[in-house]
């Protein structure tokens, strides 16, 4: 994190006695953001730089929705079962 504070002026924690650093949800934001242009999409520092200029505010952090049940997808869990025991079979064999 406090290699990003030196790359990305955007990154600007507060910083409390002793030298603590308090990182606000608008900082989370940001770093959540630089992590996903530098590990998700393969953007190089500069190109994340960059990005964050021209992009402005960074996105929102995700919000994971849960995964429907199989039944709520229209699929049994007795026919996966019978899918799973055939495709070990067909491994087994």
């Amino acid at each position: 994190m406090r290699y990003w504070e030196g790359k990305f002026p955007q990154l600007s924690p507060l910083k409390r006695a002793g030298n603590r650093r308090y990182y606000r949800p608008a900082d989370v934001a940001i770093a959540r953001r630089i992590h996903s242009l530098l590990n998700d999409e393969g953007y190089t520092v500069k190109g994340a730089q960059k990005a964050l200029r021209e992009g402005g505010k960074p996105d929102p952090a995700p919000v994971a929705a849960p995964a429907p049940a199989p039944e709520q997808r229209g699929v049994s869990l007795d026919r996966l079962r019978v899918l799973r025991n055939r495709l070990q079979q067909a491994l087994n064999a």
